[in-house]
């Protein structure tokens, strides 16, 4: 038997998305990216079916960051708004650097904290005057930074430089 999806109506995406949410804030990241899934294939210009689809996406960074880095910084890439662009991808980053600490990869996780506060800044040169988001979550990867036991340890060992010296 071949199995075939089934395409949503217009009239269901707002519903549709209300739903991904839902299921987002049930720690059900699978079923959250199912239906932003469904939701694109109808509008693939939908920003709340994308952010959704992001954030799901990133929500599994703790086991799966190889396989979905990528693809959570490309959905997220195709956001109209230069803001949304820049500050979901600096989340991305964060989501990972703290995936890496989990799995014991302080040095990756410097370089991926030192990334997503570099996108903190360029989102909060963007951003409304009132927008507090790039700003907090900034400040959080530097507490990050700053508390970590392992990233500590690491930052305090002399570095060797990242080139070779030739004749």
């Amino acid at each position: 038997m071949a199995w075939k999806l089934k395409e949503l109506g217009a009239r269901n995406l707002s519903a549709a998305v209300t739903l991904a949410k839902h299921y987002r804030d049930l720690n059900q990241p699978e079923e959250a990216e199912s239906i932003c899934r469904d939701i694109l294939r109808v509008n693939p210009d939908e920003a709340d079916a994308l952010r959704t689809l992001g954030l799901a996406l990133t929500d599994r960074f703790p086991t799966s960051w190889m396989t979905l880095f990528d693809e959570a910084c490309s959905v997220f890439a195709k956001l109209s708004s230069e803001y949304e662009r820049v500050y979901y991808t600096a989340v991305t980053w964060e989501r990972y650097a703290k995936a890496q600490l989990e799995a014991g990869r302080a040095q990756n996780a410097i370089h991926a904290f030192e990334e997503a506060m570099q996108g903190f800044e360029e989102a909060e040169r963007l951003s409304a005057a009132d927008d507090p988001a790039p700003i907090l979550h900034y400040n959080r990867c530097v507490r990050a930074l700053l508390s970590h036991p392992d990233v500590v340890r690491i930052s305090k060992e002399p570095r060797a430089p990242d080139y070779e010296f030739g004749d």
